[in-house]
């Protein structure tokens, strides 16, 4: 048997992973993770604003409306929703860091890097998942000096 402890980034993307597994969302569950000073100070995963509509009950087959770019009508995603739950609750996110089940949109790192989160680590790719080029918000972090890091166990 082995005594060797998991790290916190480790155990800090496996709490991503299980939170994703909260979503409403019929297309894709994702969670995040904000942590500083290795306390877990937020977290949220993607789907609708509390209070309004659960996908995958309203409409389970095919989830909510697209947009007029072919991105969920109602969601927000993880990312959002863990940085919303801090501004709400006055949670100082300066020099944390987050970790997301898949790596952030562009919008999303635009607030990722608003926020003053200083590292990012992401599982799964969003410009794979999307058919893309390239992942515009990890090429934004990066430019402006935020730290990311693709995980591997």
């Amino acid at each position: 048997m082995s005594n060797k402890k998991p790290s916190f980034d480790e155990i800090y993307m496996n709490l991503a992973s299980d939170i994703s597994k909260r979503s409403h969302c019929v297309k894709r569950h994702v969670g995040a993770v904000i942590a500083k000073d290795t306390r877990i100070v937020s977290l949220g995963y993607n789907g609708p604003p509390a209070g309004t509509h659960n996908c995958d009950v309203e409409w389970p087959q095919t989830g909510c409306a697209r947009s007029e770019r072919g991105g969920c009508s109602l969601a927000l995603h993880a990312e959002e929703n863990a940085i919303l739950y801090a501004a709400k609750n006055s949670i100082d996110l300066v020099g944390a860091t987050i970790y997301t089940t898949l790596s952030p949109c562009l919008a999303c790192a635009r607030m990722i890097y608003a926020s003053d989160i200083k590292k990012v680590f992401y599982k799964d790719s969003y410009a794979e998942y999307k058919g893309l080029a390239c992942d515009e918000g990890i090429e934004f972090l990066k430019k402006f000096g935020v730290e990311v890091v693709r995980f591997h166990k």
